[in-house]
């Protein structure tokens, strides 16, 4: 079974780029996590994040925004003495600034997921990459998105991180053609 290259053989890898990383998503807690995992990831690699995944979860309240949203200074300096998650003040503060953000977008627009797809036309893009050299690091609507995250008081959402988002939650089917995964999610 072929499948894109960064997957290596890591097996928490291989089973995130067999089960999710692509696959739409629409549900908002899982919006909300892939949202500061990929903020947290900033200057790391993904499989760091990856193993320090359910540390995150449950650091986190399960990801829940409404109980991130309320988290204050004595849980944030808690939270940064915590060995699970990466440890730094402004990727912790700016999961709780997020989260507030979040918020306010499922106030206004209803979801966070009728936000995010409008950034795609509610459809995945299906991209036909043939290596993992054509793959860009950002695009005109991950550009699009990060200036509208940023204007809305996000944090840790430039371009680069909001395209690699976009491909977490399936926005964009970045696996490349030869992959067994471009087939099943198209």
């Amino acid at each position: 079974m072929k499948r894109c290259g960064w997957a290596g053989e890591d097996p928490l890898y291989v089973d995130y780029h067999d089960r999710e990383w692509g696959v739409p998503v629409h549900d908002e807690t899982t919006l909300f996590e892939l949202l500061i995992l990929e903020g947290a990831q900033a200057g790391l690699s993904w499989i760091t994040i990856l193993r320090k995944r359910e540390s995150y979860r449950e650091a986190f309240e399960g990801f829940d925004p409404e109980r991130v949203a309320r988290f204050k200074k004595p849980r944030i300096e808690n939270l940064l003495q915590n060995p699970g998650i990466v440890r730094n003040r402004l990727k912790v503060e700016s999961a709780v600034t997020n989260a507030k953000a979040f918020l306010k977008i499922q106030d206004e627009v209803g979801s966070f997921d009728r936000y995010l797809w409008d950034f795609v036309g509610g459809k995945p893009r299906k991209n036909a990459w043939k290596s993992l050299a054509e793959l860009p690091a950002k695009t005109e609507e991950s550009d699009l998105l990060s200036k509208d995250l940023k204007q809305r008081g996000f944090k840790f959402v430039g371009s680069t991180i909001c395209y690699a988002y976009m491909q977490a939650v399936g926005l964009v089917n970045d696996h490349v053609v030869g992959c067994f995964r471009y087939r099943e999610i198209t």
